[in-house]
C-alpha cells in the first residue's frame, strides 16, 4: 500500500491554485448574510418539513416553490442541517462546488495537452470574475457548472475507456443539472453529442446503441422530477413558482426556457420597478453610464455602473446599510444578531423618495437595437447591447471577457496546429477532438448571450470553463512549440502569435480597467506592447518570457477577481468590480425586516396560518428567515404568478387563515393578484404602528417592493373584513 502511495505523483502547482481558488471563493464567507434571501427564505423553510425540502417551498407553509427545480437547493439545505443555518453554511456548497470546478477542468485538459495546459486552464478558471464572484453566493450557478464539468469528465472517460455506464453517466448528468438550472445545462449538449460522434471507437451499431442509452439516461434523469412533481394533484403541492400554470414543465419551458432568449413576457409588471415600461427614455441605450430619464437619484461610479444610492445623495452608511455589502444581513442565529441598520428601521424611517433602480426586460430585447444595459456588471440586468461585441462590452465584459481574445485564437491554433499534416485534412487528431469539444461548448453558449433579451450578468460563467481551456490550450501549444525550436531559433509566426494575443488580450483588459484605474490601463497596454514587440523581433526561445508574459495576461483580471473576497461580497447578484470595494455594492434583493411589523404581527397573529401575506417572495424573504413563520407571497417572485382568484382569498380570510397584509408599494391593476391587492387596500384597515411610518422608506432600506420596486410599506388588517 506504501508502494502504491509513493508511485502517486502529487502537482505541486495545482495544489497552489485550488488554495488561491479556496481563499478567493472562501474567505469572508463568514458575513454571507442572507445571501440571495429568496433561495435562503427557502432553505429555511426547507429545514421544516420534508415536502418543503422535496418540492423547494418558498415558504414554510409549503404556498408557493422558487422558480427553478430544488436540485442545488437540497445541498445547501443540508448543509444548513448540518452546521446550522448560519451564512457560510448555505454558501459552502457553491464554494466547494468552484473549488471542484477548477480540479475538474485541470483533469479534463492535462491528460491531453500537459500538465502546463492543466495548470493555465485551472488559474484561467480560478480567476475568472464572474466565477469569483458566483462561487461565494447561494444561487445555482456554480454548482451547474460543476455537474457540466462533471458530465463532461465522465463522457471523456467513457471516450478513453470505452465503458457504456460511463456514457450513461455523462448524459444523465446533464438531466440533473437540468434539475439544477433547467434548459441552462442543455446549452452543452451539442458538443457532447458532437465530440462523442467523433471520438468513441466502436463500431456503428454499438455506437448507435450506447447513444440511444445515454439520451434515454439524459431524458430519465430529466423528466423524472418534474414528471413526478407535475402528477401530483396542484392542491396537494405548493405552487411552481414563476410559472403560469402551476406546472414545471411550462416553468422550464416559458419563464426559464424561451422567455430567456426572446424577452421576459410573463411575470411582468409585478414587483419590478419599470418592468412594463415601454418608453424609449426607459429603455435607451446606457453602455456609458448615463441614467435612463427618471432615474436622477441614482449615481454612477467611475466607470459608469449605475449604483443604487439613496436618493438623498446621502451615503449608504447614513441610512443604516452596513459598509458596501448590501447582501450582508446577518442570520437569525449569527453570533451578532440583526445588523445596526434594522435597528434603526424599528425606529422608523424617514421618507427620502425613490429611485428606479433595477429595469428588467419588458418582452422584448429593450430598444430596437436590443440594448438593456443600465451600466455595469453591479446591475441586475445590464447586459449590453445585443451584437456580436456583446460579451466584449463593459458590461458583460468586466465579468467574462477578460481571456476570451485569447480563447478565440486558441480555438484556431487548436483546430489547425494539432493536426497531423500526414494525413487527409479532415483526419481529426484525438487533440483536435478536445478541441471540437470546447469550441463547441463556447459558440453555441457565446452565441446565446449575444442575442438573449432576458438574463442576468453572472450567468455568463457558463462560458468560464471554455475559455479557460481553449485559452490554456492555446498558451500551452505556443510553449511547446519554443521548447522545439532548433539551433535556438523559434519559428517567427510563434512570436507572432504571442504579440498578437498580448496586444488583443491587454488592450480589452484596460479598457475594462480605464475607468477606473487610467493609470494602470496605460502601464498595462505599455507592457504588452513591448511584450509583443520583443516576441517578434527576437526569435530566441528567451528563459522566463513566458512566465512574464502570463503575469501580464493574469494580473489585472486577478485584481478584479479578488474584489468580492476583500469585500467579503455574497450578493444575490453577484458581481466583481472595484465598486465593491466602495459603498456602492452589489444590490441586495429584499430580505430588509421592519422589525416594528414583525413584532406586531407575530404578537397578534393567533391562529391564522399566515404571519402575514405580501404580494412577492422578495418582500417576504426577510421576514420567513427572521422568524421561521410562513409568510404568504402571492405573487411569487416577480408578484404576478396566478396562484389563486379574489374569490380563493377571500376564503382564507374568512376562515382566519390570513388576518395581514404587507403592501410594499403595490399597485393593483390587472391579473389575479391585481385584483386581490385592489380588494385589499379598498376593503382592508390600515394598520398604524408607533415608532414606523409605514408609508415611507429609504430607497436602500427596502422592506419589500421585490427587485427595487416602490418601497412604501403598509400593513393592512384583514380580520375585520367579514365582521363589519
Amino acid at each position: 500500500m506504501r508502494e502504491k502511495f509513493k508511485n502517486i505523483k502529487v502537482d505541486k502547482w495545482l495544489l497552489a491554485i485550488l488554495a488561491l481558488a479556496a481563499i478567493l471563493y472562501g474567505w469572508g464567507t463568514w458575513d454571507a448574510g442572507n445571501a440571495n434571501s429568496f433561495y435562503t427564505s427557502a432553505i429555511t423553510s426547507m429545514l421544516q418539513s420534508w415536502s418543503n425540502f422535496w418540492y423547494g417551498a418558498f415558504d414554510p407553509a409549503g404556498f408557493i416553490t422558487v422558480d427553478k427545480p430544488p436540485v442545488a437547493l437540497w445541498f445547501m439545505a443540508i448543509s444548513a442541517k448540518i452546521f446550522g443555518l448560519h451564512g457560510w453554511s448555505i454558501v459552502l456548497p457553491s464554494v466547494l462546488a468552484g473549488i471542484g470546478s477548477v480540479y475538474l477542468l485541470y483533469r479534463l485538459i492535462a491528460p491531453k495537452f500537459g500538465a502546463f495546459a492543466g495548470r493555465l486552464a485551472a488559474l484561467f478558471m480560478t480567476l475568472t470574475p464572474i466565477v469569483v464572484a458566483d462561487s461565494r453566493t447561494n444561487n445555482m450557478d456554480a454548482i451547474l457548472v460543476f455537474t457540466l464539468l462533471l458530465a463532461i469528465y465522465f463522457l471523456q472517460k467513457a471516450v478513453n475507456q470505452n465503458k457504456f455506464w460511463q456514457v450513461l453517466i455523462a448524459f444523465g448528468l446533464i438531466g440533473v443539472g437540468f434539475n439544477i438550472k433547467m434548459l441552462q445545462a442543455f446549452m452543452i449538449l451539442p458538443a457532447m453529442v458532437v465530440y462523442y460522434w467523433l471520438s468513441v471507437k466502436k463500431p456503428f451499431k454499438r455506437k448507435l446503441g450506447w447513444f440511444i442509452g445515454g439520451v434515454a439516461s439524459l431524458a430519465i434523469f430529466t423528466l423524472a422530477y418534474p414528471v413526478a412533481v407535475d402528477s401530483v394533484s396542484k392542491d396537494r403541492r405548493p405552487y411552481i413558482g414563476s410559472s403560469q400554470t402551476n406546472s414545471l414543465l411550462e416553468l422550464a419551458f416559458g419563464y426559464n426556457g424561451t422567455e430567456r432568449l426572446l424577452g421576459q413576457s410573463t411575470g411582468t409588471g409585478g414587483a419590478f420597478a419599470g418592468m412594463n415600461s415601454t418608453t424609449k427614455k426607459s429603455q435607451q441605450k446606457n453602455t456609458k453610464g448615463q441614467m435612463p430619464s427618471g432615474q436622477k437619484n441614482s449615481k454612477r461610479t467611475k466607470n459608469g455602473q449605475q449604483n443604487m444610492t439613496p436618493p438623498t445623495g446621502k451615503t449608504a452608511k447614513a441610512t443604516g446599510q452596513a459598509g458596501g455589502n448590501r447582501s450582508r444581513q446577518n442570520m437569525p442565529t449569527g453570533k451578532n444578531g440583526q445588523k445596526a441598520r434594522n435597528n434603526i428601521q424599528a425606529k422608523g424611517t424617514k421618507k427620502v423618495g425613490k429611485t428606479n433602480n433595477m429595469t428588467p426586460p419588458t418582452g422584448t430585447r429593450g430598444n430596437k437595437k436590443g440594448s438593456m444595459s443600465m451600466g455595469g456588471g453591479n446591475n441586475a440586468f445590464a447586459i449590453g447591447t445585443a451584437g456580436p461585441l456583446r460579451l466584449l462590452q463593459q458590461d458583460l465584459g468586466s465579468q467574462i471577457g477578460w481571456f476570451i481574445p485569447l480563447s478565440l485564437i486558441g480555438m484556431l491554433i487548436g483546430l489547425l496546429g494539432y493536426r497531423d499534416r500526414k494525413k487527409k485534412w479532415y483526419y481529426l487528431t484525438s487533440e483536435q477532438k478536445e478541441v471540437v469539444l470546447w469550441a463547441g461548448w463556447l459558440v453555441p453558449v457565446a452565441g446565446f448571450f449575444s442575442v438573449a433579451g432576458f438574463f442576468h450578468p453572472y450567468y455568463t460563467i457558463m462560458l468560464a470553463p471554455t475559455i479557460a481551456a481553449l485559452s490554456a490550450i492555446r498558451l500551452a501549444y505556443l510553449k511547446q512549440q519554443q521548447e522545439q525550436a532548433k539551433d535556438g531559433k523559434m519559428h517567427r509566426w510563434v512570436g507572432s502569435l504571442w504579440a498578437i494575443c498580448l496586444l488583443a488580450t491587454t488592450g480589452v483588459q484596460a479598457y475594462y480597467a480605464w475607468s477606473y484605474y487610467p493609470t494602470a490601463s496605460v502601464a498595462l497596454l505599455a507592457v504588452g506592447a513591448a511584450l509583443a514587440v520583443w516576441w517578434v523581433i527576437d526569435n530566441r526561445p528567451v528563459r522566463h518570457r513566458i512566465a512574464v508574459s502570463l503575469i501580464t495576461l493574469v494580473a489585472m483580471a486577478s485584481w478584479w477577481a479578488a474584489t468580492p473576497t476583500i469585500a467579503h461580497e455574497s450578493a444575490a447578484i453577484p458581481s466583481a468590480g472595484p465598486s465593491l470595494l466602495t459603498s456602492q455594492g452589489s444590490q441586495d434583493l429584499g430580505g430588509e425586516v421592519n422589525t416594528s411589523i414583525l413584532k406586531y404581527v407575530t404578537k397578534h397573529q393567533g391562529n391564522a396560518k399566515y404571519l402575514f401575506t405580501t404580494s412577492d417572495s422578495n418582500s417576504a424573504s426577510g421576514y420567513i428567515i427572521k422568524s421561521k413563520k410562513a409568510v404568504m407571497a402571492l405573487g411569487g417572485y416577480n408578484g404576478t404568478d396566478p396562484t389563486m382568484t379574489l374569490n380563493q382569498f377571500k376564503k382564507l380570510v374568512k376562515s382566519g387563515q390570513v388576518k395581514y397584509f404587507l403592501s410594499s408599494g403595490d399597485k393593483g391593476g390587472s391579473g389575479q393578484i391585481g385584483k386581490i391587492i385592489t380588494w385589499i387596500k379598498k376593503h382592508g384597515t390600515k394598520v398604524k404602528l408607533s415608532g414606523t411610518q409605514t408609508n415611507s422608506t429609504s430607497s436602500t432600506q427596502s422592506f419589500g417592493g421585490g427587485m427595487g420596486g416602490n418601497n412604501s410599506s403598509t400593513l393592512y388588517d384583514l380580520s375585520n373584513i367579514y365582521s363589519k
